[in-house]
């Protein structure tokens, strides 16, 4: 059963840095991490779930709006870990952020969007104080 673990939350000051990992484990075939698509999504009380960043097995990489210039999403397929390397944060970036992954048999539509993932990991809480 494929696991996703994420660590790396905690508080911050804004206009620090955070970096979020996400492990996998649990597959059965080789290189199984390699072919995953993968995405960070955070969500805040009340609200739905929204993607931030994404990055699919051939390493293309698509960027929320209010993500772009700030973080970075890395995979490393050896260790089978994803990371999001958060810079420069705000007060409203403090959310649960989640890792995310998935096989899909084509290019996703819409890399960001929660229905195109099926693993979840539980979540890692970032809090950006001002």
């Amino acid at each position: 059963k494929v696991q996703l673990v994420e660590s790396g939350g905690g508080s911050v000051q804004a206009g620090g840095s955070l970096r979020l990992s996400c492990a996998g484990s649990g597959y059965t075939a080789p290189n199984s991490f390699s072919r995953m698509s993968m995405g960070w999504f955070r969500q805040y009380p009340g609200n739905e779930r929204e993607g931030v960043a994404a990055i699919d097995s051939d390493g293309r990489i698509t960027y929320a709006n209010s993500a772009k210039g700030r973080f970075a999403i890395s995979k490393d397929n050896a260790g089978s870990t994803l990371y999001l390397q958060m810079n420069s944060v705000r007060p409203d970036d403090s959310s649960m952020y989640y890792c995310a992954g998935s096989f899909p048999l084509t290019s996703m539509r819409q890399p960001l969007g929660r229905s195109e993932y099926y693993f979840w990991g539980q979540g890692t809480q970032v809090t950006v104080s001002s």
